[in-house]
């Protein structure tokens, strides 16, 4: 199966390869990067892992787990990961994640990132409905999200376990009918 490489302006997100670990261990082992996600600080051997993990998804047919590095261009320096993973094939639905490398944020690759998914998966996979999650307090994730046209939808009580701690997550969802390729 080809490798995926998709392009904005500014990125590219292609496929993890085994030798991006320790750029994404920099980020990952960052405790105010992870700090709203459900996993890390990542150890060495966690992010290793992950990039094993990874690539094995890359030779799924049908793939259904999307897991991409986001990479400046044309400095083609690693700064995060993104991805989009079906969780209902039959009702044509995914979500979509990212995280970034601290020294990137607020200059707006998060958005760039999210919308390029948003694109591949209405055009490529076909699908109906992509949605999202963040913690209520994460305001810049949900920021990204609306700039992406995505719609708030609700919050799901203490539904996740982080730690010792129960957190909620926020819902935003776009339908393919609502998203303008522009």
């Amino acid at each position: 199966m080809p490798s995926l490489f998709l392009t904005t302006d500014r990125l590219v997100l292609r496929d993890f390869k085994i030798s991006d670990w320790q750029r994404i261990h920099r980020y990952a082992s960052d405790p105010e990067v992870v700090k709203f996600m459900d996993w890390g600080p990542n150890t060495v051997d966690e992010t290793k892992d992950f990039v094993r993990m990874a690539i094995t998804f890359q030779r799924d047919n049908p793939r259904r787990h999307f897991d991409l590095a986001v990479v400046t261009k044309p400095e083609d320096c690693l700064i995060g990961g993104c991805g989009i993973y079906v969780t209902s094939p039959h009702n044509r639905e995914a979500f979509i994640g990212y995280c970034l490398s601290r020294d990137s944020w607020g200059q707006g690759y998060a958005t760039e990132a999210a919308k390029r998914l948003l694109s591949f998966g209405f055009t490529q996979l076909k699908l109906h409905r992509i949605f999202a999650t963040c913690d209520p307090l994460n305001l810049a994730s949900a920021k990204v999200l609306e700039k992406c046209g995505m719609q708030f939808e609700g919050r799901l009580r203490e539904n996740k376990l982080i730690g010792q701690k129960w957190r909620d997550s926020v819902v935003y969802a776009i339908l393919e009918h609502q998203w303008n390729p522009k």
